[in-house]
């Protein structure tokens, strides 16, 4: 075993040394032609070298090593403090970062196998969606597809370290910038294929990786001791401090403009913002016409503006390019025509399709969008493909986060335990947790819903819910008792076992705005189906709701209404709120809204 590390070492050795460039004043195409063609015969010694069964492998994600204790973790900044003309290479880096630890976060390795950056990463290829990033290379930064993914084995390279690996192999950069890992001896430099980190330990260990919004993040657990482990010896090269008066020359930024890697500056010089956005709602499309910029860019599964589909009907001008999806909208559309109007299996269909669309999104996000606005049903999706990772990102919110929702249910079903209805479905605990540490990490809750605002505290911005426009009754109210219109279908969420209890022996007259959905015989008196036009008061006990839209309606034409604290309305002449779930307060606004006798505002 011991023979084959140091063929390892040797062949890696000899190929580093080849890896830098002649310094000359101005690089020349021969020259670079000449370097490539070097490259590429040690690329192939290395594929013939790791051929076969004793050659290093891919390792798989996995759980067992999910709890175990934390052995070591690097923590290193993505964006410098003026990154100048390069900015849109250090985007490039990030965008690569995001694009690599996809294949490094949450894997396993076992006792004594070996863990190869490239075997694990794959090639770099503009193919598999890796663009220009950083490199340094004869002392100048060069734009090359794949470039900044030394911080990635930088970080490697430190955890293994801290938590005792045995270093197999390891090259330092040639060159280095002032300030850099490199310059403090703690780099590990890559290049496809031949230039390699690699590490094995005696203990199973585990890696997780992510982007923050500025800082790659590595951690290493496993159970075995912490004991220091000489590493393996860095090619003899000589170290070379890039330390020119303004730094590493650019290609995008030289003077020396007879050198063909001279670039254009780049015209985008900071982060563009990014509106990923689903169906409409009125006060988040309020809220984006008055916040983009002409840079921004918008992707929705179609311009409904543009053809006339209210559900997507988003203000699309004024942006620099819209990305639509219109084969994803279509089959959803026909899919969710095919679907129970609810239940658990309609929610597994609509959280496959959203996962369909947040995949298409994140394959059309530039390098240069650092910042995004997400739609709430595409958030836990993108936080799970890591396509958040690196980037600002606000929330638009439609419903209360799964954790909320599913304390609602849980409450209603405690109540209600024979409801057919309230315990149909919930959510996976792992998505629970995604989406949990999705919201965690943004920068603002956007929403008109004041429970989903109160529970986020100062991330959240509030808006203002639509009110529609005041319309008057287009009937006249006949004689009769009093009307109570339950603005939803009869389901246990939406408070209808609070509601029939509330309505017990009154003398009104229920009209309902919805089917039965609970149990055919769920009502205990007479019904009617009807719309809003001849009711005398509105009432909505719900213990989840998301848009009130019926009761918005309702206070616009100057019909009082009764709603509980999860419909999310705020303070407002002719609306009383009460708690979800509280009946005898249900009943007794009942009976002062329409000034019923006061012998009537005991539960029967």
């Amino acid at each position: 075993m011991e023979g084959d590390r140091n063929r390892e070492r040797h062949l890696a050795v000899d190929a580093f040394v080849e890896h830098t460039e002649t310094e000359l004043e101005v690089p020349s195409r021969r020259a670079a032609a000449w370097w490539r063609a070097k490259v590429t015969v040690h690329q192939l010694r290395r594929i013939l070298a790791d051929a076969g069964p004793s050659g290093p492998h891919r390792h798989t994600p996995g759980a067992s090593l999910r709890g175990a204790p934390m052995l070591a973790s690097s923590r290193t900044p993505l964006w410098s403090t003026d990154a100048g003309p390069e900015w849109i290479l250090e985007a490039g880096k990030v965008h690569n970062l995001r694009r690599a630890i996809a294949s490094l976060h949450g894997i396993e390795v076992g006792p004594n196998a070996l863990l190869s950056f490239w075997a694990q990463v794959g090639p770099p290829w503009e193919s598999r969606g890796f663009v220009e990033g950083r490199e340094v290379r004869q002392g100048c930064i060069v734009p090359s597809i794949a470039g900044g993914l030394c911080q990635l084995s930088n970080a490697l390279y430190d955890a293994a370290q801290q938590a005792g690996l045995e270093i197999v192999e390891r090259h330092r950069h040639s060159r280095v910038v002032p300030g850099s890992a490199a310059a403090q001896g703690n780099d590990a430099t890559v290049m496809w294929n031949y230039v390699d980190l690699r590490v094995r330990s005696t203990h199973a260990f585990r890696l997780e990786v992510e982007l923050t919004a500025d800082a790659l993040v590595m951690r290493l657990r496993g159970y075995a001791p912490r004991r220091p482990t000489p590493a393996v010896p860095s090619s003899a090269a000589p170290l070379r401090v890039v330390d020119e008066p303004e730094g590493a020359r650019s290609c995008l930024s030289c003077d020396k403009t007879q050198c063909h890697r001279v670039r254009p500056t780049p015209s985008i010089r900071e982060g563009q913002r990014a509106w990923l956005v689903d169906g409409v709602w009125p006060e988040h499309d309020a809220w984006l016409a008055a916040q983009r910029q002409p840079q921004d860019i918008l992707l929705v599964p179609l311009d409904g503006r543009r053809l006339g589909r209210a559900r997507y009907a988003w203000s699309s001008k004024g942006f620099l390019q819209v990305h639509t999806f219109a084969g994803l909208a279509l089959r959803r559309a026909i899919g969710s025509r095919r679907l129970a109007s609810q239940g658990a299996a309609r929610q597994r269909a609509l959280l496959a399709y959203e996962a369909k669309l947040a995949a298409a999104m994140a394959g059309r996000l530039p390098a240069t969008a650092t910042r995004l606005v997400v739609a709430q049903t595409l958030l836990p999706h993108l936080w799970a493909a890591g396509a958040l990772g690196g980037r600002r990102f606000d929330v638009l919110m439609t419903r209360p986060p799964l954790w909320m929702l599913h304390d609602q249910l849980d409450r209603a079903h405690q109540l209600h335990p024979h409801s057919p209805t309230l315990a149909d479905f919930r959510a996976d605990p792992s998505w629970i947790d995604i989406e949990r540490r999705a919201l965690a990490a943004a920068d603002r809750i956007i929403t008109p819903h004041a429970a989903i605002a109160e529970a986020f505290g100062t991330d959240a911005v509030r808006l203002g819910w639509a009110r529609p426009a005041r319309v008057p009754r287009t009937t006249d109210r006949d004689d009769g008792p009093a009307r109570v219109w339950f603005a939803a279908s009869t389901l246990g969420r939406k408070g209808a076992y609070e509601l029939r209890e509330a309505l017990r022996a009154l003398p009104v007259e229920l009209v309902l705005g919805g089917p039965v959905l609970e149990s055919s015989e769920f009502w205990d008196r007479p019904t009617r189906r009807g719309g809003l036009d001849q009711a005398d008061l509105v009432v909505l006990p719900s213990h989840v709701e998301a848009a009130p839209r019926r009761l918005l309606t309702a206070l616009s034409r100057g019909i009082p209404v009764i709603a509980s604290d999860a419909c999310g309305l705020g303070p407002q002449p002719g609306l009383t709120v009460i708690a979800a779930g509280d009946v005898a307060a249900l009943r007794a606004a009942i009976v002062e809204r329409l000034d019923l006798p006061a012998s009537a505002t005991s539960v029967a």
